[in-house]
């Protein structure tokens, strides 16, 4: 029988950069938050410090900040007709778990998304005609614009302190820039950080070949720097450890660093570590959530907690699956198009490449993702698509990102794996090689989705989420277009020798990929193709607002970071200055 505790005016499942920002948000519209987060409490002044930090087999080898798979996981399988299995140890995507979530370990890489992203079903009917969109594709317009989302795209990037170059300024294009983006209000907080060899080699070549180098921008703050909630970020370090684990300079964005810290004094705002949420108590005749149940994971015991609000922020996986256990919104059926919860999962589509340069020093040993060179010319409608035979794109970068002693030895597929001549060629090529990648988006298809596995449960007895995923046509031949241009891009440049790297056919879950999944709780316009509305609000529960790349209805070809955390600031508004006033739908259908 679970306790049943005293009524709060607001919870928030999970406190990464979503639950962080609609908690502060909350808090500061005079409501009672408590955050539920199923991982342990990450505070920075007791983890993010150097001696902790520098540990390449901690944290980016056994995977000290990921979800414990032993609790809870999901399954996995290709295509509809095969059988799901459990993933026993995540590969592809790494799902962040404790306090700060993916926000934690990520690179930091933060785009805007382009202001065609938005309304892209509609931009390729115009350009193209409507047939030229095949039935299996199952894209759609976001319900909201970019022009809505350009103050909060601005207010999260000075939240974070992102570092980079404006490229389009109130309309007018600025040189050094990325001319393709979409106009900001305000230039980055920062300066971009620094240019490594390598990155600075790319975007001369590029340049040469008349495309549009530009810095990448990056939520890590070239020097010290005090963002809108009185906090005090470091400079980057260059250390060359950023991915997979904590930044020891509090330069990188974490809501840990960020926004937290001013939670923790706020007296409207508990949270509640190990709390494993298990059911949204789900009011069908009212429409609301009417309570969270959740299991104290060091005791044992259940907990039921009434709110007036609930905000589900948790990852992609975890969203999806909660409403689909709640009975909240119709599961989506692949095989009929109906249904819309679990609907459109979109991966992120990356190859890549190395090049080496024998006897140039490129000190790969210091870095930070962010110290890269992008080029967006064949990214999302910014060229042409016709006659190429698919639709999307992606953006090309060159990056110095730190090269650690373990995975960072780069080498041509031709040199020994082991022995003497392994050492001999690690020597010999370590100091002299430098990474590249494309990174593609991923076009809602209609195979590709999430629903409850029949056969296999977490440490809960709870139904696993069941993905169902592999690449379609369409990302292949985007995919081989833009590597077809970084190789140009990287021959331009020279190097002593190169090697290509595509995706393989089939979708595979060993290899890390990216950790940027979306869908499963789409918004839209309609609640027959949408799961929330153009405010994150669940069409089938008015009190229920959710939150992250969940919610976004395709894979434009950028890092999802960004767009999240201006979806969360947007979404907070609504509460505040209209929900508040008059709780219920806040649009009709």
């Amino acid at each position: 029988m679970a306790t049943r505790l005293k009524d709060v005016d607001a919870v928030v499942i999970g406190l990464g950069f979503s639950g962080a920002i609609l908690s502060r948000e909350l808090t500061k519209a005079g409501l009672n938050v408590v955050a539920l987060e199923r991982g342990a409490d990450r505070n920075p002044a007791d983890e993010f410090t150097l001696t902790r930090l520098r540990d390449e087999l901690r944290y980016a080898v056994r995977l000290e900040l990921m979800q414990d798979n032993s609790i809870d996981t999901i399954t996995f399988r290709n295509a509809p007709d095969e059988v799901a299995l459990p993933i026993r140890r995540f590969g592809a995507f790494l799902p962040g778990e404790g306090v700060g979530g993916t926000g934690i370990h990520w690179g930091a890489l933060q785009w805007r998304f382009l202001p065609t992203d938005f309304r892209i079903r509609s931009v390729l009917t115009e350009r193209y005609g409507a047939k030229a969109i095949p039935d299996t594709m199952t894209i759609q317009d976001w319900p909201v614009s970019y022009d809505e989302l350009e103050p909060h795209y601005d207010r999260f990037e000075k939240l974070c302190g992102v570092s980079g170059q404006a490229g389009n300024l109130r309309g007018k294009l600025i040189s050094g820039g990325n001319p393709f983006e979409g106009p900001r209000s305000e230039d980055y907080p920062n300066k971009p950080i620094k240019t490594a060899v390598g990155p600075a080699m790319f975007g001369a070549a590029a340049a040469s070949l008349g495309y549009h180098p530009f810095p990448v921008p990056v939520a890590t703050s070239s020097a010290p720097y005090v963002n809108p909630e009185g906090i005090t970020l470091g400079a980057c370090e260059y250390c060359g450890h950023c991915n997979r684990t904590a930044c020891e300079a509090n330069a990188k964005a974490s809501p840990n660093v960020n926004i937290v810290p001013v939670l923790r004094t706020e007296p409207k705002f508990e949270l509640r570590t190990r709390a494993f949420v298990t059911r949204l108590n789900y009011d069908r005749n009212a429409k609301r959530i009417t309570s969270v149940l959740y299991t104290d994971m060091r005791t044992g015991e259940e907990y039921e907690q009434p709110a007036g609000i609930v905000i589900l922020s948790s990852f992609v996986f975890g969203n999806t699956q909660q409403l689909l256990l709640a009975g909240i919104g119709e599961p989506y059926d692949p095989s009929s198009g109906n249904g819309v919860v679990g609907k459109n999962y979109c991966y992120q589509f990356e190859a890549g490449a190395n090049a080496f340069f024998e006897g140039r020093e490129f000190n790969p040993f210091m870095g930070a993702p962010g110290m890269s060179i992008a080029i967006d010319d064949f990214n999302g409608e910014n060229f042409d698509h016709s006659g190429l035979g698919f639709f999307g794109g992606g953006y090309i970068v060159c990056t110095n990102a730190g090269a650690p002693p373990i995975g960072g030895r780069a080498m041509p597929k031709d040199e020994p794996r082991w022995g003497v001549g392994w050492k001999q060629a690690t020597a010999k090529w370590y100091r002299c090689s430098t990474g590249f990648n494309t990174q593609g988006s991923v076009y809602a298809h209609r195979d590709n989705f999430m629903d409850l596995d029949p056969t296999y449960k977490d440490a809960l007895g709870r139904p696993l989420i069941r993905l169902t995923y592999n690449a379609t046509d369409n990302d292949h031949a985007m995919s081989r277009h833009v590597v077809g241009k970084l190789e140009g891009v990287i021959k331009a440049m020279n190097p002593t020798r190169y090697e290509m790297h595509y995706r393989p056919k089939n979708f595979t879950v060993v290899p890390y990929q990216s950790t940027h999944n979306t869908g499963g709780t789409i918004m839209g316009a309609d609640p027959n193709s949408s799961v929330v509305n153009r405010y994150l609000q669940a069409w089938d529960a008015h009190n229920l607002f959710v939150q992250g790349a969940s919610v976004f209805p395709q894979q434009p070809g950028y890092n999802p970071t960004g767009t999240l955390g201006a979806l969360a600031y947007w979404s907070a508004k609504a509460i505040t200055e209209q929900y508040l006033k008059n709780p219920g739908p806040l649009v009709h259908a």
